[in-house]
């Protein structure tokens, strides 16, 4: 039990760490780009408007003017010192005014260039003459000047650049007539960017951090309280009465109170031991072996019965759905077992299930089974969860290395939607709508209990107004006859078929009669279990999707 303990915990919290760093790396990088995104277009903006109003005062008549006049006249001096200031008040990087060589734009050069006081950056003199910084530049240049656009923007905040992160925007500066005769340009540092980032991936993971140890102790103590603990208890109470063999004076459900599949154990514990202590005086008096075994069984025979839902029509209030099992054991007590619940209004939980082995043996790993498979479904865990998880726990003790196989599903009544995991189980037979039944061939994953750490694999399927979901161990399609041939699948397809419109119940006593035809008076050598959901839909449906898989 303790090892049981400390694995559960630990794989839970484990899983809730993944899940909550999982998360806050999807906030980060969506916090990331947004943050950038809309940064970037409040500096684009502004550069734009820095370059608009310095334009004001560049007038693209005169660029032939400035250039003739080696930077020495008043007028250019003049606008010059404005653009310093425009510069330094903006909190521009750079502001200045390049002509590119026109032939291939590889060179520009400098009419009028201002540089921020903050800023310990080289400032280009008049009639400087550079390369253009790479390819992406002639392209801007070369837009502006032939008039395919009226303003460009550079962003440079990845690989080697001469400077920090920053944007540059560009506007031609164009003559009366419209012709381009200069690109005025804007270039602003990206500081507040970088904080920004910072900042914000810091203030996520101190929450995170925060969120993920309260998620933890939450989930440690709701998991010990809602599954250890009765566990526990009831592992208690029965050694206590395999090693006195009697009853005390409070039974299990007095202490476990829970409504789930846990509680049906306890209640099952208590129904036991209340049944042995009737059977005591019986056992006394039984001298012969082979009568005390056969009381044992039939005892356990009722327990197991007791276990299985055998009331039926099981959930009357229900128009949107009906549903119909049953288990015929090989021996006294089997190893198949079945289960069907409302985890919500909405959602329908089923299984079936196989156990390896007969008798007693099967018997007991078949109740642990079912137990866990329901407690672990109830809580919400999705069809691949649940296997996922019972695997784990079953294998932390299964030293007879017993396995189960077992087909699970989840169905959305409002909208016909059906989630099911397959480990090793038989293929259900399907019929969508008003069509014939069909072995749906879904994908197998390894049986539960059979290996540690497997991972399952989900498959959806949408059933249609009418459907009707057979499921079936291998007892029934596996029933022999005295030439030894099985009953197979065409026969159970055809079984079916022949009246595929009647309702659930009456489709398993066909099939049921159609088997004990078969095989006569031949011994039945496995369990014969079977379930079949019929699926109204919610009233006043349409016909839904067709399923998905590969039906034959």
């Amino acid at each position: 039990m303790k090892a049981i303990r400390s694995s559960i915990s630990r794989k839970n919290m484990l899983g809730i760490a993944i899940g909550l760093i999982l998360f806050s790396v999807m906030t980060c990088a969506i916090g990331y780009k947004s943050f950038t995104d809309a940064l970037l277009a409040q500096y684009e903006e502004e550069a734009f408007h820095t370059a608009h109003s310095a334009a004001l005062w560049v007038d693209g008549d005169l660029i032939g003017d400035y250039m003739a006049s080696g930077g020495e006249t008043e007028q250019y001096q003049t606008i010059l010192r404005r653009l310093d200031r425009l510069c330094n008040l903006t909190g521009a990087t750079f502001v200045y005014v390049i002509v590119p060589d026109l032939t291939d734009y590889a060179h520009i050069t400098f009419v009028f260039s201002t540089v921020n006081r903050e800023y310990d950056y080289t400032l280009y003199d008049f009639g400087y003459v550079r390369e253009t910084t790479n390819d992406e530049y002639k392209g801007k240049y070369r837009a502006l000047y032939e008039g395919k656009s009226d303003r460009e923007l550079v962003i440079r905040d990845k690989g080697y650049i001469e400077t920090d992160p920053h944007i540059t925007c560009m506007i031609p500066l164009k003559t009366d007539d419209g012709e381009t005769k200069a690109i005025l340009c804007v270039q602003r540092q990206m500081d507040a960017l970088t904080d920004l980032r910072m900042g914000y991936v810091l203030r996520v993971s101190i929450l995170t951090l925060i969120v993920g140890a309260l998620a933890l102790l939450v989930q440690g103590l709701f998991h010990e309280r809602l599954l250890i603990q009765p566990i526990r208890t009831i592992t208690r109470e029965a050694g206590r009465y395999a090693a006195e063999g009697a009853k005390t004076g409070t039974r299990l459900t007095d202490i476990i109170r829970n409504t789930d599949e846990i509680g049906i154990l306890a209640s099952s514990i208590d129904k036991m031991e209340e049944e042995i202590e009737s059977y005591v005086g019986d056992l006394t008096r039984i001298t012969a072996e082979k009568e005390r075994i056969s009381t044992e069984l039939s005892l356990a025979a009722r327990i197991q019965k007791d276990v299985l839902p055998d009331t039926f029509p099981a959930f009357p209030d229900r128009q949107d759905f009906d549903i119909y099992a049953s288990m015929t054991p090989a021996r006294t007590v089997g190893g198949d077992f079945y289960n069907y619940f409302l985890i919500d209004d909405d959602h329908l939980c089923l299984y079936i299930a196989d156990v390896s082995g007969k008798g007693i043996p099967a018997a007991l790993f078949m109740m642990a089974s079912m137990i866990i498979l329901g407690n672990y479904a109830a809580m919400g865990s999705s069809p691949a969860e649940v296997l996922e998880k019972t695997n784990d726990i079953i294998c932390l003790t299964n030293k007879e290395e017993m396995f189960v196989t077992v087909w699970i599903g989840i169905l959305e009544l409002s909208t016909g939607r059906l989630t099911a995991a397959n480990a090793g189980h038989e293929y259900p037979v399907l019929k969508q709508g008003g069509a014939a039944f069909k072995v749906f061939k879904d994908h197998h994953g390894f049986v539960v209990g059979g290996m540690e750490s497997m991972r399952y694999r989900e498959y959806e399927m949408t059933l249609e107004p009418g459907s009707t979901l057979f499921l079936y161990t291998d007892g029934v399609a596996e029933a022999m006859n005295a030439g030894k041939e099985m009953f197979g699948l065409n026969r159970l397809v055809l079984s079916l078929n022949r009246d595929r419109e009647s309702s659930p119940e009456e489709l398993l006593r066909r099939v049921r009669q159609d088997v004990d035809d078969f095989v006569q008076e031949e011994e039945q050598f496995d369990d014969l279990t079977m379930l079949c959901l019929h699926y109204r839909g919610p009233e006043g449906s349409d016909p839904g999707q067709k399923a998905g898989g590969i039906q034959v």
